[in-house]
């Protein structure tokens, strides 16, 4: 793991750092692929840590005056699928945002660290593609704006230098004539890889398509054009056969690899089909159709609201938390998960281990305010934090509302994911006092039940709204 865990508060400050520790330091803000890849051992020769989260001004989403939208690089995907300027103008971006991972994945993953993690399966990167995106890159030297098609030079390979830091992504709002969509082929509705994905982008005159933009994803090693296809829908009506064609020339321009997951010939296959299903939702304006108006975001955090904090520099100095209401004050477990610190340190074992690689969601806690993944939280991120876990849910000896309804509903079978459901639960009761059927499945998927639990999972949830009310 790492052994220095740096919490800067300027930009400046970051930028000093990756130029007096590169190529050893990287910096971090969701970090949830990061610290996987650094327990696994696959990412090696880093020992130091720049926790970006609480720098302010980095997580804003501005539309300008010349029809150019910014994100900064603390965006994280919620972000994008709840900002009114992403759905109305870049749709294909925010469809893709609420398909990665779960509510507490997007809680902490930032766009930026889905795009310099370089993954040719990463949602984010087709849409933005599509979109024309480009990346401001600066170091102590300046900046630099760099097109996001020649950002990347192979699989999980990119042009960023070691003591560059990726400072926002920019791109052009979609027109009054414009329309969009982004489509994705798991193996799951929700926490799971693509095994293909597309996205679209077209100029309509009426019923004709002015221009097209068809970016497909984990076909190649990196996020690449449908050049034919989209040379083909230029000047045409989006009939059937025209839609026809133009799958197969998308699928004629994959060029897609065999693994564990799935064959080469059934990702290009899919890669037709998908780029067939775009194109009709577009043609027949459902392209929102299944995308929640409202997103569950398992977060009460006002948009802004992040903490300040002295800036420190772990292990040379203790982690102060709140956690559950009582203060703390840890003077090892910097270089641990905030799972580990919790459980190890804390002697809070309630929060579980399930999976230690963010899939489970038995490790859900709330982090000021925002429920997260504990096992892909670096254990620094507490410092001056508030936390609260699967203990701090009751008042004293009074359930909460949530833990008497699972109770009482027989929600609970072998009680491992327990803990993570009853977080998950309790969240969306604060976000959503009365929610519906469809809001309480999106605010669980991020936690699996091994015992095939759901239905009455499910009704638990139900019922503790009604309890709350």
């Amino acid at each position: 793991m790492w052994h220095d865990y740096i919490q800067p508060d300027s930009v400046s400050e970051v930028l000093q750092v990756l130029q007096d520790r590169r190529p050893r330091a990287r910096v971090v803000a969701g970090a949830t692929d990061l610290i996987l890849e650094l327990e696994r051992g696959v990412r090696r020769g880093i020992d130091t840590l720049i926790d970006i989260t609480r720098l302010p001004g980095l997580d804003r989403i501005e539309l300008d005056a010349d029809g150019i939208i910014h994100l900064g690089a603390l965006v994280t995907h919620n972000d994008c699928a709840a900002s009114a300027i992403i759905r109305e103008r870049a749709y294909p971006l925010a469809r893709a945002a609420w398909e990665v991972g779960a509510p507490q994945i997007r809680n902490r993953g930032t766009v930026a660290g889905n795009l310099i993690t370089a993954s040719p399966a990463n949602d984010t990167i087709t849409p933005l593609v599509a979109l024309d995106a480009s990346v401001t890159l600066v170091s102590i030297r300046g900046e630099r704006n760099v097109p996001l098609t020649d950002f990347y030079t192979g699989v999980r390979k990119t042009v960023l230098l070691p003591d560059e830091m990726l400072l926002e992504i920019s791109f052009p709002a979609l027109t009054a004539t414009q329309r969009g969509t982004f489509v994705k082929m798991a193996l799951r509705r929700a926490q799971a890889i693509s095994l293909v994905n597309v996205a679209i982008v077209l100029d309509l005159k009426g019923q004709q398509v002015e221009s097209a933009s068809v970016t497909l994803g984990a076909v190649a090693p990196t996020i690449i054009h449908a050049v034919e296809a989209e040379s083909y829908l230029k000047g045409k009506q989006l009939t059937d056969v025209v839609i026809v064609k133009a799958g197969e020339l998308a699928r004629a321009a994959s060029r897609p690899i065999s693994d564990v997951r799935a064959s080469a010939d059934y990702r290009a296959e899919m890669t037709r089909v998908i780029t067939s299903r775009g194109l009709i939702a577009i043609r027949d304006n459902k392209q929102a159709a299944g995308f929640p108006q409202a997103p569950v975001l398992l977060t009460t955090r006002a948009a802004g609201g992040m903490p300040s904090i002295t800036p420190a520099q772990h292990p040379t100095q203790s982690i102060e938390t709140t956690i559950n209401g009582k203060h703390y004050t840890f003077t090892t477990g910097h270089d641990k998960t905030l799972l580990r610190l919790l459980r190890e340190e804390g002697g809070l074992t309630g929060t579980k281990e399930g999976c230690a690689e963010g899939e489970c969601g038995a490790c859900t806690v709330f982090l000021d305010g925002e429920a997260v993944m504990s096992c892909l939280v670096p254990a620094p991120r507490a410092h001056h934090a508030e936390i609260v876990t699967v203990e701090g849910l009751a008042d004293g000896d009074r359930l909460h509302p949530v833990q008497q309804a699972f109770v009482e509903d027989g929600a609970v079978q072998c009680g491992y994911c327990t803990p993570g459901f009853l977080m998950s639960a309790a969240k969306l009761l604060e976000e959503r006092p009365q929610p519906t059927r469809n809001e309480i499945e999106q605010a669980i998927t991020g936690n699996l039940c091994r015992c095939t639990g759901y239905y009455k999972i499910v009704q638990a949830i139900e019922d503790a709204a009604l309890i709350k009310t």
